[in-house]
This record gives structure tokens, sequence and C-alpha cells, in this order.
């Protein structure tokens, strides 16, 4: 897939070192990977887009897994917050429907690179309540009752639907989500951004299963977080690696190339290369794909789970 470079007030011009290309006049901050609109970017079907691809293919590209057989269930994404993004809030899977939306934003954030002093907000300091924090926005304070956690290189972060949060300076992350841009921004600093603190409000929720995911090793890569939403893994590789995917819910699978290159190979397709800050997307329909190293690579397996699982054991 093609990166799209979307301009964010919080951004930043200085995308190293995932990119090394400067992106227009803007501060960048949000590079994604398998937006709607993002395009292929080789072979037969070279400048579609993702949301025409899976009109096409449906189920053979997104899977049995998928929540919908016309839309890719999963929004990958790199942030570079160069300021302090915005205190928001995204509703949960019910909540979305009850505003005519497909579905909610349930997200996690694994963190491809910080500096010392890097960290996030996420959820309110304990026995903070909803009318306490719904004060501190009217008193311009909300990041107050905000609870901030140090964050680094390495750590997984997962961020349930209806979880206060907001993103300090000082790491870049890959974002893993619900296919959703929906965002109620409850308190933004004094910018002069349009905030939904009612909408806000009534998604939120005072404790959630937000927090930090410990690894689990497995066969050689690390489990970072499995939930009901997505599974993401992560592997360095220096040796071929074969991966089956013929399972009876098959998903799409996304590899998103954090340091290093490797190839994508397949029965009776063209080989695919992708380097740092590239995405490749296995569709549903391959049953088995091979990634050759070339000749070292970090990447992160993003797909969804074949059933309902638990939210993950997290801790503040």
């Amino acid at each position: 897939m093609m990166p799209e470079f979307h301009d964010r007030v919080w951004g930043t011009r200085d995308l190293a070192p995932i990119y090394s290309r400067v992106i227009g006049n803007e501060p960048i901050g949000e590079v994604w990977l398998t937006g709607d609109e993002c395009k292929v970017a080789n072979g037969p079907l070279s400048g579609m887009a993702l949301t025409d691809l899976c009109g096409r293919y449906g189920r053979d590209l997104v899977g049995l897994a998928a929540p919908y057989a016309n839309r890719f269930p999963l929004l990958i994404k790199f942030l570079f917050p160069k300021q302090k993004l915005s205190v928001q809030v995204h509703p949960d899977d019910e909540g979305a429907v009850a505003l005519g939306l497909p579905n909610g934003k349930t997200e996690c954030w694994y963190v491809a690179r910080s500096i010392p002093g890097a960290t996030v907000g996420l959820g309110l300091k304990p026995g903070t309540t909803r009318e306490e924090f719904a004060k501190a926005i009217e008193e311009k304070r909300a990041e107050d009752l905000m609870n901030w956690i140090d964050v680094k290189t390495g750590e997984m972060i997962y961020v349930d639907a209806g979880t206060v949060h907001a993103i300090a300076p000082g790491s870049i992350l890959i974002e893993t989500q619900q296919n959703s841009d929906t965002t109620f921004r409850l308190y933004d600093y004094g910018r002069p951004r349009e905030l939904h603190v009612e909408k806000g409000m009534q998604v939120m929720r005072e404790r959630t299963a937000a927090g930090k995911v410990a690894p689990q090793s497995i066969d050689g890569h690390d489990l970072l977080v499995a939930s009901s939403c997505f599974v993401v893994e992560r592997y360095k590789s220096e040796a071929p690696i074969r991966f089956d995917n013929s399972g009876e819910r098959a998903s799409a699978e996304v590899l998103v190339a954090v340091d290093g290159c490797g190839v994508v190979e397949s029965e009776g397709s063209q080989p695919v290369s992708f380097n740092r800050g590239e995405a490749v997307i296995v569709p549903a329909s391959v049953s088995w794909f091979s990634l050759r190293p070339q000749w070292s690579i970090e990447f992160l397996r993003m797909r969804l789970p074949e059933g309902k699982l638990p939210p993950p054991k997290t801790t503040l």
C-alpha cells in the first residue's frame, strides 16, 4: 500500500527515522497505511483504493472474521506527535450504531520509537468521577485529571473504546484500530478546534481495561495484544518465515515494517517487497505466504481473531 500523509496541527515535518521524505509544507501527524482511500502501490491493481478492492473482492479480501464484507476491518497508522494530541474519547460498537455509524473504535499503540520522558494520557486518575471531569473541562484543567504514564520503545498499549486518552510528544506510535475515524474531542489546550463535549461525555467510561500489555513469547515471536478487535504480533528475523492463513474464519493480514526490509511471497503472485514505514495487505483467500528478510526485518503482523476474546490483561 502507498502511505497516505495527513497534516495535523500537533504533527511535525521531521518523520525520521521512519520516513526520509519531507511532505508538503504542513506538519504531518498521521500516516495512514490501510485507510479506505489508500492506494495499492504495485501489480495489476496498482492505483486502486482499498475501499474499491473491498467492494470488488469482498470476503476473499477481508475474510470471514471481518464484520462487513465490503469494508476493510483494520485502520493502521503511524502517529508523529510533536505537541500534545487533544484529550478525546471514542464510542464502542453499541454507541457507534446508536449514532448511525458502522462500528466503534477500540485501538492499540505500539511504541516504535520513544525518548526519555515520553508519556500518554490513559484514562482518568483513580477515583475521578464523570462529574468532576466535566467540571475540569469547563475550568480548562482537564489534563490535570488524566492518568499520564511513561512509555518506552517496544511497549504495547491497549485503549478500549470509552477510554479518555491523549498522547504527548516524545514517541512514534503505530496505531492498530477498528476502521473508524470517529473522535469526540473533549479538551484541546485552548487550540481553536471544535469540541464534542456532550457526545464525548455520553460515550466515556470512568473505568476501562486500558493499559500496557505484557508481551508473550510464542515460537520465536511476541504476541503483543489479542482482543476481539485485533491481534498484533511482533517479529524480528534474518531467516524466512512461513505463515498459514487457512483458519475457518480466516482474516486479511497486514504486515508493517518497523525496521529493515522484506519480501512477501505466495504461490501464483509476484514477490512484494516492503521497507520501514510501509505495509503489505495479504488477502484472506491467500492460504499461505512467506516473508523473506533482506537482510533483516522487524515487523508487526495485524489481523482479526477467529472468535470473541476477552480484553487483554493490562497494567497502568
